[in-house]
């Protein structure tokens, strides 16, 4: 590998040389969605990163081990252990079973992230496929003197831990801070410690999504199943845990403390976090009220949106932010991106028809590679990459143009650059390409009436065409060959 990628990494809160810890391999363990609801976007804009991420890891030559967990049961509607089960109560709400929700949810998350054209994971491991797994990891954080059980249910025993190891090496916070936002025990509580979380909670009678252990019948805490599956797939130690910036001061910072007090070592060499979505710069959500769903943003069902936008234009959105960067979603910017994007198509559409020239080439595809690899390497900067993009959108314009010059050599070599960065790291497909054997005729037809016009010297007509045309979403492009078209 002879490139010099620098990711940030949360634990060190700076950008470091990524240095895998076997050559050439890489294990990438990403949290999941939790599957009682529709995905929302602030996911989907964590699972597009990583999906970046995995591949140009894969395009500089690593094999990469990608997990991405599918959590199907032990998570309360409180990260501390407080409040219902979230799929026993959306079960109870729509008077299913939770394994039907389940299902019925984890069925939407794929269909939404094939339309972003993202990469499946290796692995998609399920938190109730691995239960055995999650017991034996609390067996043995008790054997370590870690955890404790109270009337079947098993806390991990923070107080114990921070006598060796830092609790908040992953956020850097006080630990008194972290007391002080913490409410006091009450003389009802089964916890030891204020910031004590359960690793196994015993099942109340009711509960329908329960499992035998040694300490009672009942199932998982939400943040041990992450430490058992990470452990399971990629070992006691690898090298990238990600996951959204929520996830940082509670999931993940449980998640270091079980598997340290599990196996004595840090489970991940890199922590890698998406920030945050806003909208018309307020945070977004759905107790604000601004919140969408993807399928809300494709259709453009929702009052906020004055229109849908296609999934791809979507994806071109928020790579055109460094994931961790706050991505703001308005109607203008929206419609930028949109724009962007059909440019983008439009002009890698023109490849096939551009001419070649025996003189040399009119620009220096080096130069503008070097650069997008220097984006790329530096922690995956996206949107200097798609800067750089555009400057090869101007120059393949110029060449149609006939203002500039390509030889075959480089004409294909440029297809292949665009191929490299565009469809394979970018993950962009042009999704304005469907269907266009009818619209082809339809169009051939339109520009031969235009053609008619102009020969006739009805130069009102003609331009009225293309003008309106244009309105449309539909370039015409004269050059010696011919009129040709192309969707903007």
């Amino acid at each position: 590998m002879d490139h010099n990628l620098f990711l940030y990494n949360t634990l060190s809160r700076t950008k470091e040389k990524f240095d895998p810890i076997h050559p050439n391999l890489v294990g990438m363990y990403v949290c999941g969605p939790t599957v009682y609801s529709d995905v929302h976007l602030g996911n989907c804009r964590t699972f597009v990163s990583f999906d970046l991420i995995f591949r140009y890891l894969r395009h500089l030559g690593y094999k990469v081990r990608y997990v991405r967990n599918i959590t199907d049961a032990g998570h309360l509607e409180g990260d501390r252990d407080e409040g219902d089960d979230k799929f026993a109560k959306k079960a109870k709400l729509e008077q299913l079973e939770p394994m039907e929700i389940v299902q019925k949810y984890t069925i939407g998350f794929h269909d939404v992230l094939r339309l972003f054209n993202t990469l499946p994971p290796s692995i998609e491991p399920t938190a109730t496929g691995h239960i055995c797994e999650q017991i034996e990891m609390i067996e043995q954080i008790i054997a370590n003197g870690y955890a404790y059980e109270t009337n079947g249910t098993v806390y991990f025993d923070v107080e114990k831990y921070v006598q060796q190891y830092d609790y908040t090496v992953l956020t850097n916070r006080k630990l008194e801070d972290m007391l002080n936002n913490t409410r006091e025990l009450s003389g009802q509580d089964e916890k030891k410690g204020r910031l004590d979380f359960a690793l196994w909670i015993k099942a109340k009678p009711e509960t329908i999504m329960r499992w035998p252990a040694p300490w009672s019948v009942g199932f998982p805490g939400w943040h041990i199943e992450c430490s058992a599956m990470s452990r399971k797939y990629l070992g006691d130690q690898f090298d990238i845990h990600g996951g959204g910036m929520d996830l940082a001061a509670t999931h993940h910072t449980n998640e270091i403390a079980q598997s340290e007090a599990c196996n004595h070592t840090a489970p991940a060499k890199y922590w890698m976090h998406t920030n945050m979505l806003t909208v018309n710069g307020a945070r977004m959500s759905k107790s604000a009220g601004n919140g969408f769903l993807p399928g809300e943003l494709f259709t453009g069902n929702h009052p906020l949106l004055n229109r849908g936008y296609s999934p791809m234009a979507v994806r071109f959105f928020m790579l055109q932010a460094h994931y961790r960067s706050t991505l703001d979603f308005s109607n203008e910017a929206l419609d930028a991106a949109d724009k962007g994007y059909k440019r983008l198509m439009s002009a890698i559409g023109l490849l096939d028809k551009l001419k070649v020239s025996k003189a040399a080439d009119s620009f220096n595809l080096a130069e503008i590679r070097n650069k997008c690899y220097a984006a790329m390497d530096d922690d995956f900067n996206s949107p200097v990459l798609i800067a750089e993009l555009f400057e090869l959108v101007r120059i393949i314009n110029s060449i149609y143009d006939g203002k500039a010059k390509v030889s075959e050599e480089g004409l294909e070599n440029l297809k292949v650059f665009m191929k490299e960065f565009v469809e394979d790291i970018l993950g962009l497909r042009n999704d304005q390409a469907s269907g266009t054997d009818d619209i082809d005729d339809v169009m051939n037809l339109v520009i031969r009436l235009r053609n008619e016009a102009k020969a006739n010297k009805d130069f009102v007509t003609s331009d009225r065409i293309r003008d309106e045309l244009n309105a449309i979403g539909i370039q015409l492009k004269d050059s010696k060959e011919g009129t040709l078209w192309n969707k903007i």
